[in-house]
């Protein structure tokens, strides 16, 4: 007989169609809307931020997910599979990291990654729990029950039980929160190892840092809504504003005449400091009107927007509605 293909990957990892989770509120008020009408796809095989300000909600969708929320209206996938048509086949392709340090304290990390691997149906001889635990730095404590673990070495043991099954799908919800800068930066590269082997990362994060070095798109969630969607470079790109720093060899004490054209300002040691948008106003424009003013250039540098102030001007209160937020909503 001849053999049958297997099924073809997913073009997305996830999907998100008109995702709705509305709670109830008490003292008689309306419902209140933890997601509203959410649509978004999240690429096989993509490193995908998934960005907001507490409560935005960014948990109530990973929650939707991993099968712990129940979804008011609209539609999950995970690896193509309904969460509510096809329930077994999506969990077994989600891998959930979750924020809470929810560990047995009597278990050791060896006894807790097999007990999941049973969970999961994982074959004895198809099991890695040495390896998993080597990956997250936890072999030198495999047999030490959980209680005495460290917090950072909690939570990568949170890592390594997400992992037993080998799903195609991590989703990490604050990985890296209550760890020091040494094993965050140790989880990064093994998130990247695991991206690189065709894993289909999903991480929430409050380090904005981390979001904009690991991952290859992002969207940004507020008030329950998907307020921009953008490969990072993209949305950085977007702000479109800039920073030029010029050294010059003149003692200046105020803005040359030049330059009143631009926001400039006379900074300490003889620099001038200017803001532009690089979309409006070339480079060469500025220094040609730095060498107007009679200025002899010895250094400069420029600064680019980074995720955060992206990131502010989405979600503060006192940017929305400003033509800065328009510019980088995407969406609904």
């Amino acid at each position: 007989m001849p053999q049958t293909a297997p099924p073809a990957a997913p073009a997305y990892a996830v999907e998100a169609i008109g995702l709705t989770k509305e709670y109830r509120s008490g003292a008689g008020r309306g419902p209140v809307l933890a997601l509203d009408h959410v649509d978004l796809a999240i690429p096989r095989g993509s490193f995908f931020g998934l960005l907001g300000p507490n409560g935005a909600g960014k948990s109530t969708f990973i929650n939707i997910l991993a099968a712990l929320v129940i979804k008011s209206a609209g539609v999950a996938r995970i690896w193509g599979a309904d969460v509510d048509d096809e329930p077994r086949t999506a969990r077994s392709a989600i891998g959930v990291v979750p924020q809470e340090l929810s560990i047995d304290p009597f278990f050791t990390p060896r006894e807790m990654l097999e007990l999941y691997a049973g969970f999961y149906g994982v074959p004895q001889a198809a099991r890695r729990t040495d390896a998993i635990l080597a990956a997250v730095g936890l072999e030198s404590v495999a047999g030490a029950p959980a209680r005495s673990l460290s917090g950072g070495m909690r939570r990568r043991l949170l890592v390594a039980k997400a992992m037993v099954h080998d799903p195609p799908v991590l989703v990490l919800d604050e990985p890296t929160a209550g760890v020091d800068i040494e094993l965050r930066r140790q989880l990064w590269d093994h998130l990247r190892h695991l991206n690189a082997r065709g894993t289909t990362i999903v991480l929430t994060t409050h380090y904005l840092e981390e979001a904009e070095q690991l991952c290859d798109r992002i969207a940004i969630i507020h008030r329950g809504r998907v307020v921009a969607l953008d490969t990072t470079a993209n949305l950085v790109r977007r702000f479109d504003r800039k920073e030029l720093s010029v050294s010059v060899a003149q003692e200046v004490t105020a803005v040359p005449v030049a330059l009143r054209a631009f926001d400039a300002e006379v900074r300490p040691y003889r620099e001038l400091h200017i803001r532009y948008r690089p979309s409006q106003t070339p480079i060469a424009a500025i220094l040609a009107a730095v060498q107007e003013a009679g200025l002899t250039i010895l250094d400069l540098s420029t600064e680019e927007s980074d995720l955060e102030e992206v990131f502010l001007a989405l979600t503060s209160e006192t940017a929305r509605g400003t033509d800065e937020a328009a510019r980088l909503m995407i969406g609904p």
